[in-house]
């Protein structure tokens, strides 16, 4: 038989597809761009004939169907691996529970069977000649969902660019048990957020501490913005690229000439990430582009293989740090708004790094809904707010007012530092606390 009689034999419609549910399945829709759309909108349709059904899915880019359809989650329930803006709202109202992990982990979670999945179905790339359907713009979990779920659905999507990375990117007809067609969505890009004063501070402190050759993670947002644009302003060359999100910042960067890999001592010349999220003009970058190699995130983001690179540079957000250097980038109280992700891996990995560097960055103020401003630096969190990397993993923190180095301070002489990177309207304020929290010398100024 060959591939293309396989392939009309797997073919079914996408109400078939929704044939094969049963009450307390488990069914995973993928991850991030790739997210499950003609399945999870016909499963909607019918989702009153069915009870206890338990959906997965992350970084979702838009809100899944099923939602609206069962707006009490009777039928349902929805476990997000990582909240992006179109899910925060379903967190909020408690229609969504949010999954506490390190993202590297994720695959062992099936691989250790914490995770079983009835059902995996997401969108990949139409078949090629030899048979295979390519998961383009998200290695993640992929791989290993796929090898433990019962029955595997494959929505094809010509939209979907083919990307190279071998077994972590790539799944064959004969592992393939249904097939399902639909309208091609074109794939949703995200805005290249500009960036103000501020942010530009931010950056003027920390590109100088990246030097020729450094492999580097980044992420998205207008801080990340404002080092790219510095980034790729400045002298330094043969850059790296290891990262678990692909954003067209590290585009800027190739075209700048910045980012080559060529100094990497793993992958060497290729750009490394386990997902991507951006423009149409990256996403027709990496099709078929064999510089381009995504990866599952159990190696991307493994601080095992991060530590590998010299001089790895790690650049992540936060939404609050308190005075003794925990982060939070997941909640501000019980508001959740992202999720742990690959953070307090690249921390790990790049301080295990020879001459490696770990930055939190943050702004030290950011305005309220009164219109006043709000300190982002904290004596405590609030209850409910999560710790995403713990006071002993936070090496380096910058704010526009300063960059400090946590690492072998002590509690007085962290707090001491980042009071000192906070904003002035807030310094005495912060003081008080700390002396109250008995972590504040009489001799500090």
């Amino acid at each position: 038989m060959t591939y293309q009689e396989k392939y009309q034999e797997k073919l079914i419609t996408v109400d078939q597809a929704v044939d094969l549910v049963k009450d307390d399945m488990n069914i995973d829709y993928g991850w991030s761009i790739s997210t499950s759309r003609y399945f999870d909108a016909a499963l909607a349709k019918r989702l009153g004939e069915f009870n206890n059904i338990h959906i997965r899915g992350g970084c979702e880019l838009t809100e899944p169907a099923v939602f609206a359809a069962d707006s009490e989650n009777e039928h349902f329930t929805y476990t997000c691996y990582h909240g992006l803006g179109a899910m925060r709202n379903v967190l909020k109202t408690g229609q969504a529970f949010y999954a506490p992990m390190r993202y590297s982990e994720l695959p062992s979670y099936f691989e250790r069977g914490y995770l079983t999945t009835d059902i995996y179905v997401m969108q990949v790339t139409p078949m090629d000649k030899d048979g295979y359907f390519n998961f383009g713009l998200s290695g993640s979990y992929t791989r290993a969902g796929f090898e433990r779920a019962d029955i595997v659905i494959l929505e094809i999507n010509e939209s979907m660019p083919r990307v190279s990375g071998g077994s972590d990117a790539n799944i064959h007809i004969d592992e393939v048990d249904y097939i399902i067609e639909g309208d091609n969505p074109e794939l949703k890009g995200i805005p290249n957020m500009g960036y103000g004063e501020l942010e530009e501070k931010v950056a003027e402190l920390v590109v100088p501490e990246i030097v020729d050759g450094a492999t580097i993670q980044i992420g998205v947002g207008n801080l990340p913005n404002a080092i790219v644009s510095l980034l790729a302003k400045s002298d330094v060359k043969d850059l790296g690229c290891h990262t678990e999100l692909f954003v067209d910042g590290f585009l800027d960067l190739i075209k700048a000439g910045k980012v080559t890999g060529m100094r990497k001592k793993l992958d060497r010349g290729n750009h490394v990430f386990t997902f991507a999220l951006g423009s149409h003009e990256l996403y027709d970058y990496m099709e078929n582009n064999p510089q381009c190699l995504v990866r599952s995130v159990d190696y991307v983001n493994s601080p095992s293989v991060i530590k590998q690179f010299d001089n790895f540079v790690s650049i992540n957000g936060a939404i609050q740090i308190d005075l003794q250097g925990e982060v939070s980038s997941e909640s501000v109280g019980y508001r959740h708004i992202s999720g742990s992700g690959g953070a307090l891996d690249f921390m790990l990995g790049a301080y295990e790094s020879k001459g490696g560097k770990s930055f939190v960055t943050l702004l030290s103020a950011r305005e309220g809904k009164d219109g006043k401003l709000v300190s982002n630096i904290v004596p405590n969190f609030a209850p409910g707010t999560m710790v995403t990397g713990t006071r002993a993993n936070t090496h380096y923190i910058a704010t526009e007012q300063g960059l400090v180095n946590l690492k072998g301070k002590s509690v007085w002489q962290r707090t001491e530092d980042i009071i000192s990177i906070a904003h002035p309207q807030f310094r005495d304020e912060l003081i008080k606390e700390a002396e109250r929290m008995k972590i504040w010398r009489k001799s500090n100024k």
